[in-house]
């Protein structure tokens, strides 16, 4: 099965989370994944994926324009029945990430993805609306990042394989 990991990034913090997940993802048995910022997606790859995890940096308590603008304009990629999830970086506790997930959610049912975000079903720790980090993350954040990966994975493999 493959899990694509798309991400905006512009201080290199989304894409270091980005690879910390792709870590938790490929943990979790038989899942190919790939990461791919939004300005060079390998489109066979993600029409493959049964799984679709949006990363992007929180600017003003939301997600950068530049992930909206890929949802608004990228109507070659069909998202529809894939398992979605997301995940973002602020620069501070409080910096609006939780607005931002709630926001990228909204938009992977627009598509419609089968929106997931673990939130508490598997125990702690707990990712409500998906994985956070202040900006490439602390220990602590990061192997909650990784195990979110993980059980993404491990839930797109539940109902795909």
């Amino acid at each position: 099965m493959k899990l694509a990991i798309l991400y905006h990034s512009e201080s290199g913090n989304t894409e270091t989370v980005a690879g910390i997940i792709a870590e938790g993802a490929s943990s979790a048995g038989n899942v190919e994944v790939k990461c791919m910022g939004i300005e060079d997606i390998d489109q066979g790859f993600l029409d493959e994926a049964a799984a679709v995890i949006f990363g992007c940096p929180t600017y003003l308590a939301d997600f950068s324009w530049q992930i909206k603008k890929w949802f608004d304009t990228s109507h070659e990629f069909d998202l529809s029945g894939k398992l979605g999830a997301a995940f973002a970086t602020e620069n501070y506790l409080g910096g609006g990430a939780d607005s931002a997930l709630l926001t990228l959610a909204g938009h992977m049912l627009v598509k419609g993805m089968l929106v997931y975000s673990v939130g508490s079903a598997e125990g702690k720790p707990f990712t409500h609306y998906g994985a956070v980090c202040i900006k490439e993350g602390d220990a602590e954040q990061q192997e909650r990042a990784k195990l979110f990966g993980s059980r993404v994975a491990a839930k797109a493999l539940e109902i795909f394989e």
